[in-house]
């Protein structure tokens, strides 16, 4: 298998090595091309010159003869091309022989095309518009270039590939770069997720990067660690809260038991309804957790209808009204004078409001106070329940509705199985109702539902 900078390296290695060899080679053919049409209107310029200077030399002379025009024979001579001279018969007034320039060295030298073949062009030579001879123009190619020509186009072709050289360096430079850039975060985080496959939740990725879509990914990867640390620790308490929860009823039972059986306490009624009390306590753990599987149920039914929340509520304060004054704490119900209805089940609700008021009443020490508040707002109806009690602190705030979740404090000093809250946000959920809980230790909570 490859590793994402690998194969990341390769693919952009070899996408840009075909970009350039492709650059290069249309360059070449479009260069050559143009050069070739370059040469061809020289020749074409040279031959329009040539027959030029003889109509010129006949116009001047009148007539041809052996020493009509010899003055171009030595410019033929070095630049590798043959001239004859015909007069208005086609008899040859003079010539050169093609072997002459077939043998100069510097022929042999010289970038020509299908070197060897002898190709000839004749052309007319006019004088006031009338035929006067016939020159003929021969060379050892169909293109014949000069050293400087074939220099200049060595060099252009020998430019083109010391570019594409040199640009396929740096693209590998650059590419095995970005590829690290690119690569490394991601290589990073597929460490990170393979040691949390392993249950190693403490690791973290610092690495930084300025792709956005790695860092969520990086940043996510964080989360998961976290919560997943979180929900390992949660898992171990709540392991310890439940074998606490169910060990301490049947350790009674069991250490009651043995001693009635070995006669160290007497069978009476008054042990044997203590007994039956941690019997009691011990079923309401099991009744409470067979709830929550109820509440939790997606397929669990609803009986919807319409509900005058301010006569719920109403009922609620008037119900838990003796066990606020039992405490001592002051308790009030605020609300203006309006139309509160919602769609909703009303035994459902009826739950989640004596949960949240309960523990507002529980967790708040005697002579203290608890306000429920409703109130409208945004097309929203808004029940808040207040209390100026014991609090939560910051560690148990993430954790409040998880199942079977206490504080350190509620868990040792006070009474309760932990899903009261779990069973609230599964019903409110089923509403589509939001809840937000608000405490500061010490000084009281403030739990707020909008329907």
């Amino acid at each position: 298998m490859h590793t994402i900078r690998k194969r990341l390296s390769i693919l952009i290695i070899s996408c840009s090595m075909i970009a350039v060899f492709l650059i290069m080679l249309f360059v070449n053919f479009t260069i050559n091309d143009i050069f070739e049409d370059y040469m061809v209107s020289v020749q074409n310029k040279r031959y329009e010159r040539i027959v030029s200077q003889l109509e010129e030399l006949y116009k001047n002379e009148g007539q041809w003869n052996e020493s009509s025009g010899v003055e171009i024979l030595h410019e033929a001579y070095m630049s590798n091309y043959n001239l004859t001279l015909y007069d208005i018969d086609n008899i040859p007034v003079w010539g050169m022989n093609p072997m002459d320039i077939r043998n100069k060295i510097n022929l042999h030298d010289m970038k020509v095309q299908d070197q060897g073949v002898y190709l000839t062009k004749k052309f007319e030579l006019y004088s006031e518009n009338v035929i006067v001879g016939y020159v003929e123009i021969g060379q050892y190619a169909p293109l014949l270039m000069t050293d400087e020509d074939a220099l200049f186009r060595s060099s252009v072709n020998k430019s083109i590939i010391t570019s594409g050289i040199l640009t396929i360096f740096i693209i590998i430079f650059v590419s095995l770069y970005y590829s690290k850039q690119f690569s490394q975060p991601i290589t990073e985080v597929s460490n990170m997720s393979v040691k949390l496959s392993k249950g190693e939740f403490k690791e973290k990725s610092t690495i930084k990067t300025n792709i956005e879509e790695i860092a969520n990914l990086r940043n996510s990867i964080n989360e998961l660690a976290e919560k997943l640390d979180n929900q390992d620790a949660l898992r171990k308490r709540l392991v310890s809260d439940i074998s606490h929860e169910v060990r301490t009823p049947l350790n009674v039972l069991q250490n009651n038991l043995e001693a009635m059986i070995d006669g160290i306490f007497p069978v009476s009624n008054e042990r044997l309804s203590h007994l039956n009390d941690e019997v009691i306590r011990f079923g309401k753990l099991l009744n409470n957790l067979d709830k929550l599987k109820e509440f939790e149920n997606e397929s669990m039914k609803l009986n919807f209808h319409s509900i005058d929340l301010l006569l719920l509520l109403k009922n609620m304060h008037k119900g838990f009204s003796a066990e606020a004054k039992e405490k001592n704490i002051a308790f009030n119900f605020n609300y203006e004078n309006e139309k509160y209805y919602i769609n909703g089940d009303e035994d459902k609700l009826k739950q989640v409001f004596i949960n949240l008021i309960d523990n507002a009443i529980k967790f708040t020490d005697k002579g203290g106070k608890v306000e429920i508040n409703l109130s409208k707002g945004d097309n929203k109806i808004i029940v808040e329940i207040k209390d100026n009690g014991i609090g939560i602190n910051d560690e148990d705030m993430p954790y409040i509705f998880e199942r079977l979740y206490r504080g350190d404090k509620s868990r040792h000093e006070i009474e309760g199985s932990g899903i009261g809250l779990t069973i609230v946000k599964s019903i409110l959920d089923l509403h589509l109702a939001a809840i937000d809980v608000t405490s500061k230790e010490g000084e009281g909570t403030s739990v707020q539902i909008c329907f």
